[in-house]
């Protein structure tokens, strides 16, 4: 490999969240952070000497998106997920989570119904609580150690409630789920029939791990085409989340310009100078660097699901289809949610995420970020072993 994901880095002073809310979260700061959804990755080189490049200028005033940015996003699009968009269809916005909630605040109303897919990424429901909305459950279904859309039960839902809209996370967080064309476009086909709006969180696009691709939702039919905008950002995948640099994605002129008569009056789709020129060099130069970095992370699953099969088989690994986060059945485990949490916190040392904080499905198992050099997960599973060996 041309690149070292062995590589320690420490973190500390860094005002690091996962090290410096460990405290916060676990009671402790002692724990081997598997948590927050980082790498622990140096982020490629090509972006780290384009932000050099740009702060020896020395002048940061104010800045506009250049031509090289959006082209840059729209020549990844079409590369990396066979997504041909026009340059209009791409607007900045300052996160996912914030451009779910200016959606959920421009396309709905107080007091109206949300669905979303649970277990799924804490923030759908917490955001959309907070701005007044009502959560809808639609449960995914867990068979054979695989989640799927439970299409018949979304119809069920839509057909005694009015819903104005669904919050789809594709590729599904946690789980790893990269959902096919068919899903896609069977759930597309459910939402336009019932005037539902989706927004897609597709963040984790860009982690598909070997031998899978991603489906954009919009690319599903013309009916999620015309019914949807995509949320996306480099930032997970090069690990600059620091930066700030996500965007939407929206080909339908009319929900275009509904999205943008929100951001545009409060400036929300103004992004900043360091935005602009990461994102240029994450598309731009840093193919080569994702593709050895996603070889790395399947390294990862791989020794997690060897170690677990061989030496902790009452904890099993749901195989991600996508990103580094690794979805562990604990259940055989036969622990209650609060002896679960202590045998990792107190038992092991470890700081997971505790599958309850997403939602109904979540209850017996815990979240892993595998994004990390292999000798710190050689560490945890010892810890972890010798934990439940008593």
């Amino acid at each position: 490999m041309q690149y070292n994901f062995d590589e320690t880095i420490d973190r500390r002073g860094s005002d690091c969240v996962k090290l410096e809310k460990m405290k916060a979260v676990f009671g402790r700061d002692d724990l081997l952070p598997l948590w927050v959804a980082d790498m622990d990755f140096k982020s490629p080189p090509a972006i780290v000497d384009a932000l050099k490049e740009r702060v020896n200028h020395e002048i940061y005033g104010y800045t506009i998106a250049p031509d090289a940015y959006y082209r840059s996003i729209t020549g990844w699009l079409e590369r990396r997920h066979d997504w041909q968009v026009e340059r209009e269809a791409v607007c900045f916005v300052p996160g996912v989570v914030k451009g779910f909630a200016f959606a959920i605040d421009q396309f709905t109303g107080k007091g109206d119904k949300v669905i979303i897919q649970p277990p799924v990424y804490h923030p759908f429901s917490l955001v959309t609580n907070a701005l007044g909305r009502e959560v809808i459950h639609n449960p995914l279904l867990l068979e054979e150690g695989r989640y799927r859309m439970d299409l018949e039960g979304l119809r069920d839902i839509l057909t005694h409630q009015r819903c104005k809209m669904l919050i789809l996370c594709n590729p599904h967080n946690p789980g790893g789920r990269g959902w096919t064309r068919e899903e896609l476009r069977d759930l597309a086909e459910i939402c336009h029939e019932y005037g539902v709006f989706v927004v897609s969180d597709e963040i984790h696009a860009d982690l598909t791990l070997p031998g899978y691709q991603h489906i954009p939702f919009a690319c599903a039919s013309e009916k999620a085409l015309s019914n949807s905008l995509t949320l996306m950002a480099p930032s997970k995948t090069f690990n600059i989340a620091g930066i700030v640099s996500s965007f939407a994605v929206i080909p339908d002129k009319t929900i275009r310009e509904q999205y943008l008569s929100y951001l545009e009056p409060r400036e929300l789709n103004q992004g900043t100078l360091f935005a602009y020129t990461a994102t240029t060099a994450a598309y731009n130069q840093c193919e080569d660097w994702l593709d050895e970095m996603l070889a790395y992370v399947q390294e990862n699953i791989d020794y997690v699901d060897q170690f677990l099969k061989e030496q902790i088989p009452q904890i099993r690994v749901m195989q991600p289809e996508a990103s580094f986060l690794v979805w562990l059945d604990c259940r055989g485990l036969g622990l209650s949610r609060s002896e679960l949490v202590k045998l990792f916190v107190v038992g092991a040392g470890l700081a997971l995420n505790d599958g309850t904080m997403f939602g109904p499905g979540g209850e017996g198992f815990m979240r892993l970020n595998v994004g990390t050099p292999r000798s710190n997960l050689v560490k945890a599973l010892n810890k972890l072993k010798k934990a439940i060996d008593g």
